[in-house]
C-alpha cells in the first residue's frame, strides 16, 4: 500500500487537492492513504516550556508525531480496507520528501514501514539554528521563532485564536515552520545517522527534478548570483561557480543547478550513496526531465523540469498540468512512473515486465533512472558539482564550520550601536567580534648582509 505525505514547506499543503486524488494509483492494484498533518508554528513550534512539559523534554516535531500515528493507525486498521500492514510504502514531494526522509532515520517509525519514495526530499545537510537550503534541521534549542509576541508563554500562545494567528503571519516565512533535531523524533545529524548505520533498512526509491532551481533561485544578474555565492559559500565559492557557471548576461540553467542541488541534488546523492554502502536495502534513483520545449526567445527558454512538476506524472493526472496539453510522451513517461511506483510499493522494486531496467544504485554501479521521453539510464548529472558541495557540507559539520554557523546565525548583541552587526551572541554565551584592520602598505625588509649577497 501507499501513503502520501503532500509537501508545502511544512506550512501548507492538504490531502484535498485534486490532484493527489488516488483513484489511477489504486486501480494498479494498490491501496492509498493521504494523510493530514500539523502545518506551521501549530506543527513545529519549538520552545523551552513546552520543552518542559514534554515526558521527553522535547517539542515541535508535532507535524512528525502526527504522520507517525497515522503510521500506527494504519499498521492497526488498513486490513479492514484491504490493505496490507506489513507492506506499507511511504511517498512524498519536497516537504513531504524531506518528512521521507526523516521517518526513515526516526526510531519511532521503525516497523511501521517496509518502504520510501521521496521526490525532491532529503534532510542529510548539517542541523543549523538559521542555517539555508540544505541546512535546515536546526536543534531544538535554538529553535525560537519570530512572530509571536515578545516573551510568548504556552499559555499566552493557546489563548491566541486561529484568525489571531492569521492576522500574526504566523506561518510565514515557512523557514520558521520547520522539523528540528529533538534528539528524540529526529535524533541527530541524519547524515551521521545514516554514516553509523542508525536507520531504518528498507528499500527507497529517490530523486529529483532537472530544473529545481527555477523555482527557487531568484538572482536577477550573473554579478548578484556570483556575490550570493561567495557570501554563503566563502572559500568553497571558486569550486561552485566553476561547476555552476553563469554567463556575461544571465543566470542559465547552470547556475540554477546549484540551488537545485543544494537543496535537493546533493541530499538525495548522499543518500543514495549512505544507504547503498551502509545498509542491505535497494536505492533506486532517479532524474526527472520531462518538461516541455520551450521556444528561442521565450521567457522560460531553456528551462527544464521545475520543483513539483512530476506530481500530475505520479499520479496519472496530466490535465493538472497547467496551461498545457499533454503530449504523447507525457503519457508515457506518467504510465511508466505509476508503473514503476506502484510496483515498487507491492515488491520494494519498481521493475516489471514490459519496462525499461531500471538497476539498483551504489558508488560502483552509479546508475539513475532518467524519466524524460522515455525511460532511460544514465549517470549521476553534475557529479563534479555534488562532490564540491560535498566538501562544503563536510566542512560546515567541522568544528571551525560549526563554529562558523553558529557565528553566522547569531543575532547581533541588543547593547550594539544602531546597525551594527557585531559583536554577536552565541548560543553557548561566548561573543563573536569583527575586527577590521586599516588599509596596511606593503612593505619588505632586507638586512644589510642579506642585501650584500
Amino acid at each position: 500500500m501507499l501513503v502520501w505525505i503532500y509537501g508545502g514547506g511544512f506550512a501548507g499543503g492538504a490531502t484535498s487537492i485534486p490532484t493527489y486524488s488516488g483513484e489511477v494509483l489504486a486501480k494498479k492494484g494498490v491501496v492509498l492513504v493521504s494523510i493530514g498533518y500539523r502545518l506551521g508554528p501549530i506543527g513545529f513550534l519549538a520552545h523551552p516550556e513546552l520543552s518542559a512539559e514534554s515526558p521527553q523534554h522535547v517539542s515541535g516535531n508535532y507535524g512528525l508525531l502526527d504522520m507517525i500515528a497515522a503510521m500506527q493507525w494504519i499498521k492497526k486498521n488498513i486490513a479492514a480496507f484491504g490493505g496490507d500492514p506489513n507492506k506499507v510504502t511511504i511517498f512524498g514531494e519536497s516537504a513531504g520528501g524531506i518528512a521521507v526522509s526523516q521517518l526513515c532515520a526516526s526510531p519511532l517509525a521503525k516497523g511501521l514501514i517496509q518502504g520510501a519514495i521521496s521526490e525532491s526530499g532529503g534532510s542529510f545537510g548539517p542541523p543549523r539554528a538559521a542555517g539555508a537550503p540544505g541546512e535546515t534541521c536546526g536543534l531544538s534549542p535554538l529553535r525560537r521563532r519570530t512572530g509571536w509576541p515578545s516573551r510568548s508563554t504556552p499559555e499566552l500562545l493557546r489563548s491566541l485564536s486561529f484568525a489571531s494567528c492569521r492576522r500574526r503571519n504566523c506561518w510565514q516565512p515557512a523557514r520558521m515552520a520547520w522539523p528540528n533535531t529533538d534528539g528524540w523524533v529526529i535524533p541527530g545529524d541524519q547524515y551521521t545517522l545514516y554514516d553509523s548505520k542508525q536507520f531504518n533498512d528498507i528499500p527507497v526509491l529517490i530523486g529529483y527534478n532537472s530544473d529545481e532551481g527555477a523555482s527557487f533561485s531568484h538572482y536577477s544578474s550573473p554579478k548578484a548570483y556570483i556575490d550570493g555565492v561567495r557570501k554563503r559559500y566563502g572559500a568553497f565559492a571558486d569550486s561552485l561557480l566553476n561547476a555552476y557557471p553563469a554567463n556575461g548576461n544571465t543566470v542559465p540553467k547552470t547556475a540554477r543547478d546549484l540551488s537545485r542541488d543544494a537543496a535537493f541534488g546533493w541530499q538525495t546523492w548522499i543518500w543514495a550513496r549512505l544507504q547503498s554502502k551502509q545498509g542491505t536495502s535497494k536505492v533506486f534513483y532517479y532524474y526527472f526531465d520531462q518538461h516541455p520545449d520551450f521556444a528561442a526567445g521565450s521567457e522560460h527558454e531553456g528551462f527544464g523540469a521545475w520543483h513539483g512538476r512530476e506530481v500530475p506524472y505520479v499520479f496519472g493526472h496530466l490535465n493538472d498540468l497547467p496551461n498545457e496539453q499533454p503530449s504523447a510522451t507525457d503519457h508515457v513517461i506518467s504510465d511508466a512512473m505509476v508503473a514503476y511506483w506502484t510496483n515498487f510499493a507491492k515488491y520494494g522494486d519498481p521493475n516489471g515486465k514490459s519496462m525499461p531496467k531500471w538497476p539498483a544504485f551504489s558508488d560502483a554501479h552509479p546508475d539513475l533512472m532518467y524519466l524524460a521521453g522515455t525511460p532511460h539510464t544514465g549517470p549521476v548529472p553534475n557529479e563534479e558539482g555534488l562532490k564540491a558541495l560535498d566538501a562544503y557540507f563536510a566542512w560546515r559539520r567541522s568544528s571551525e564550520g560549526v563554529r562558523a554557523s553558529a557565528v553566522e546565525d547569531a543575532k547581533p548583541s541588543a547593547t550594539n550601536v544602531m546597525g551594527a552587526a557585531y559583536p554577536r551572541v552565541l548560543p553557548d554565551h561566548s561573543a563573536a567580534f569583527q575586527i577590521k584592520a586599516s588599509t596596511a602598505q606593503s612593505w619588505m625588509w632586507t638586512s644589510p648582509e642579506r642585501s650584500s649577497l
